[in-house]
């Protein structure tokens, strides 16, 4: 048997605050259910005849309009919990349960509280003491039954919700695009400038194949995005990342009705909660083709795999990435032959140009091992691009006229909605013009307040006028039609096309992954190319392992073996002209001299001219000069008249004679100088002599 009111209020009690918690689950119901807030309001008069003072009563309103689901943002309960703990209250007042919590665990935690700190529980039927075991049972009674009534409420929301979702006649708000006629059925938006950004939208990603290259897209356009405002005014701005990929998502772009797309978790981060997508498969509803759409359901589900791929460039396998503006052919495309990861790329600065490697080190970082394998990627893409247009030539023309097409209508239908946006600003101008103009003239502050919002109007037509003509300029003129027929006659030579400088390289692995799924690569003693197309076939390529450093700046074998023919009959100054004639070059491009074919020579064991004559038999000078009985000038007088054969050895004068046969030649004897003087002195030899007189 329940102890009664008045043996449960003591003293201890009466010392102590009375606090009363007030609380509604929404402002709709604060506003409109005005007299359950007034009964809650009214057991102040309650705490009054049990014996507290005015003074000491404490009302807790501040969590009006917030659900008793949880206590994470009711600031009110916690700071009541928090005052309970304290021993500062005596009695804990609430209309029922459910205004003080409609969590279990939330419930049953004030109960301990309170039966700890030996404070009373008030509701309209009554004052319960949580620390006698009777009291304690009905509370947590009536705590279960109200988190019941909260479940078997959502549950019968939730269930007719559902059941008006499998009939497609759920209403939910429409996306930008969208809009619900008066028959109350999904259809396109009339407003024309409106739809068509909806569809430049969809062909940009389609052309591009990244969300983000959409965003770019726009704003290197100049092209904004609506939004829909307070009271369904629709508004313009940037285009943002989020917003794009939202749209790509979005199966009601696609004319399908879904419903169960998401499913919220109970965790609470930063106050709000998580949503997390589920698979298709786990849709509650899904009605395909319910209203008309801007893409085919077909469309979507390419575009939801291409997202897909996208995205697995940041997960931790990273198995593809979306192409990029580097100079790497194959980037995301590469898959490591010996452990079957994806590849990364990596540049360099080799001759001044950006080289890239192709790296399989995930693993090799995870397990601080050496990295598996490491590939350069110019002669790879080289080879991998001549493939590929051996595969595509036939069909070139054709695929590159339509690109043309494509082009100039991506062009019209840009410029159509700059258009637009100058036409919308000319309305809105005109609107206010109207307003301003309706005014009465009495109405001074009224008309004040058109007149500048009027002028704002303006400003704004002008500035997007300016902006218009300013874009139209940059976009230059049409293509006349010789320019066209030009054009036409490089679209039919794709390889011209594909090797030209103006073709960006992020358009070239975009049509390299319209072809190929994937390559594998594997060194051993040479690099083993496994490309796999697009349906499953394969090609195998090979190509030799690259050279060392070394090995690159080394002279060809072939300039080797002529240098080795030269140096028998050349010195080196004269071997060195003889390959700069012949438009030969060293191993490091540059052209020769007579110390690069020395440096060749000592290299490769080279013997020079001298060393080829002095093997055959061939004198020095000093030597010549004894075996012959003369001086040296005389034995070189002597090769000057023929007498001696000799020849230049070396770039330094050096000469050496080839072995005499016959009877040597013999010197004549010497005369003095001045026997030798052909006319006689003309120089008398007396002596001037001067005489000087005394």
């Amino acid at each position: 048997m329940m102890s009664t009111t008045s043996s449960k209020v003591t003293s201890d009690h009466l010392r102590r605050h009375a606090y009363l918690y007030v609380r509604q689950s929404s402002l709709q119901q604060v506003h409109d259910h005005r007299e359950s807030t007034a009964r809650q309001y009214d057991l102040k008069r309650r705490a009054s005849a049990l014996g507290w003072s005015t003074e000491q009563i404490v009302v807790i309103d501040e969590d009006l309009g917030l659900s008793g689901a949880s206590a994470v943002e009711r600031s009110g309960f916690q700071r009541l919990v928090a005052e309970v703990g304290l021993g500062r209250v005596g009695l804990v007042m609430g209309l029922e349960v459910s205004r003080l919590a409609r969590n279990s665990s939330d419930w049953h935690r004030l109960l301990e509280i309170c039966a700890l700190a030996e404070t009373l529980i008030l509701d309209e039927d009554g004052v319960y003491d949580p620390s006698h075991f009777n009291d304690r049972l009905l509370l947590g009674l009536k705590g279960t039954m109200s988190e019941a009534e909260l479940h078997v409420l959502r549950a019968r929301l939730l269930g007719g919700q559902l059941n008006k979702a499998r009939r497609g006649e759920l209403w939910m708000r429409p996306p930008i695009g969208l809009v619900i006629d008066r028959a109350g059925r999904l259809t396109l938006d009339p407003d024309a400038q409106i739809q068509s950004t909806v569809r430049l939208l969809f062909d940009t990603f389609r052309r591009m194949g990244s969300a983000l290259e959409v965003v770019r897209h726009f704003a290197r356009e100049g092209v904004l995005w609506p939004r829909r405002g307070r009271a369904e005014q629709v508004v313009f701005g940037p285009l943002d990342h989020s917003r794009v990929l939202g749209i790509l998502h979005n199966p009601r772009y696609a004319g399908a009705f879904v419903y169960g797309r998401t499913r919220q978790r109970k965790v609470i981060i930063a106050g709000q909660a998580r949503f997390r997508r589920i698979p298709r498969a786990d849709w509650k509803v899904f009605l395909p083709n319910t209203h008309p759409g801007y893409i085919s359901w077909e469309e979507f589900e390419t575009t939801q795999a291409t997202l897909l791929a996208n995205a697995h460039a940041y997960g931790h396998d990273r198995r593809r990435s979306p192409a990029r503006e580097g100079v790497a052919l194959l980037q995301g495309l590469v898959i490591c032959g010996r452990c079957g990861t994806r590849m990364t790329v990596r540049y360099s600065q080799r001759g001044g140009h950006l080289s890239p490697d192709y790296l399989c080190q995930r693993r090799g970082i995870e397990s601080a091992q050496p990295i598996c394998q490491t590939i350069p990627g110019t002669g790879l893409d080289d080879a991998v691009a001549q493939v590929v247009l051996e595969a595509v030539t036939p069909a070139a023309l054709e695929v590159a006229l339509e690109v043309f097409d494509e082009l100039r209508a991506r062009k019209a239908e840009v410029d159509r909605l700059r258009r637009a946006q100058v036409e919308r600003a000319r309305e809105e101008a005109e609107l206010a013009q109207r307003q301003f103009m309706l005014v009465r003239p009495e109405h001074r502050l009224v008309a004040d307040s058109l007149e500048q919002q009027w002028n704002a109007k303006l400003a704004r037509l002008a500035e997007v006028e300016e902006e218009y003509r300013r874009t139209t300029i940059i976009d230059g003129r049409e293509v006349t039609a010789d320019e066209r027929a030009r054009i036409h006659g490089l679209a039919g030579d794709l390889p011209r096309v594909w090797r030209d400088p103006r073709t960006p390289m992020r358009e070239r692995k975009r049509m390299l992954r319209l072809l190929i799924e994937d390559v594998t690569l594997r060194r051993d003693s040479a690099i083993q190319i496994q490309i796999r197309w697009k349906g499953g076939a394969t090609t195998t390529l090979e190509r030799p392992l690259p050279l060392a450093a070394y090995d690159l700046r080394r002279t060809p074998a072939a300039i080797i073996e002529t240098i080795r023919a030269l140096t028998t009959e050349q010195t080196d100054r004269q071997v060195a002209d003889t390959l700069n004639g012949r438009g030969l070059r060293s191993g490091t491009g540059e052209p020769f001299h007579r110390l690069v074919i020395r440096h060749i020579r000592k290299a490769y064991g080279i013997p020079s001219l001298a060393e080829h004559l002095r093997n055959a038999g061939w004198l020095t000078a000093p030597e010549i000069a004894i075996q012959l009985g003369v001086h040296q000038a005389t034995a070189k007088r002597f090769a000057r008249e023929g007498v001696l054969r000799a020849q230049r050895a070396d770039d330094a004068d050096q000469i050496l004679f080839a072995p005499p046969t016959g009877p040597l030649p013999r010197g004549h004897a010497g005369k003095r100088f001045r026997d030798r003087r052909r006319y006689p002195q003309c120089v008398s030899r007396v002596r001037k002599e001067l005489q000087y007189e005394a």
